[in-house]
């Protein structure tokens, strides 16, 4: 596998849940992170934890100035971005009337836009020194559907999508695109949106750094390789 040190990588929604527990994963193993999502006070307090190898960038993944924030400041601060992972996104448990407009609205816009506009702030980059890695992280529910999750598999279908053409886009140009489709992880998910902290089903479900092993993993691949899908579940997860 691929030595990871000194490697930059920026993250989405990277205050909790698979963006955390990725943060933490790629520092353990000599990469630097640029940590970019909305909770400011979360960021600084992972900055301190990770002693020089991260930096917070306070941002929502609608603005697309908010990406741009995200990757000029990983370049700013450590001199290069090498990979970006798309992880930011929020999801509501319901069939499709049982959500308001807004709800349905917001789930679209930081699922969908919110992959888009830092795919966009850093490809430039990446074509400029000739690689780079993006990885987005989707769902199962982006390969299969699933009951009262519609609109959510939904944007998970579009991130797939949109995986898959920038593959067939960028792979000549040394760029790989990755996505990882995980099911259930026990993470903020949901949670007061039909996720309880007591419900039985968290004990059956993957923990967010099962997940980020698998990032980890794609991006340490030889650059002869790419992955293009790669989807999970806990082994008493039922479908």
């Amino acid at each position: 596998m691929r030595d990871l040190t000194g490697q930059v990588v920026a993250i989405t929604g990277a205050s909790a849940g698979i963006g955390a527990a990725s943060a933490r994963a790629l520092v353990d193993r000599g990469a630097k992170v640029a940590l970019g999502a909305r909770r400011l006070g979360r960021l600084e307090g992972m900055v301190a934890e990770m002693e020089g190898s991260a930096i917070a960038v306070e941002m929502d993944v609608r603005d697309p100035d908010g990406s741009r924030r995200l990757v000029g400041t990983a370049i700013d601060e450590f001199g290069r971005l090498d990979a970006i992972v798309a992880n930011a996104g929020i999801g509501a448990y319901g069939g499709i009337m049982d959500l308001t407009d807004e709800k349905l609205a917001e789930m679209m816009d930081i699922n969908v836009a919110g992959t888009v506009w830092p795919v966009r702030a850093a490809v430039p980059h990446f074509l400029e020194q000739g690689e780079g890695d993006i990885v987005i992280v989707s769902s199962v529910a982006g390969i299969r559907g699933e009951g009262f999750e519609a609109v959510y598999a939904a944007t998970k279908f579009a991130q797939v999508g949109l995986a898959g053409g920038l593959d067939r886009e960028l792979r000549a140009k040394n760029i790989r695109v990755s996505t990882i489709c995980p099911g259930g992880t026990a993470t903020e998910f949901a949670m007061g949106a039909g996720r309880t902290p007591d419900m039985p089903g968290l004990a059956d479900m993957m923990r967010p750094e099962n997940v980020a092993e698998a990032i980890v993993t794609v991006l340490s691949q030889p650059k002869s390789m790419r992955t293009l899908i790669w989807s999970m579940r806990h082994i008493e997860e039922q479908d």
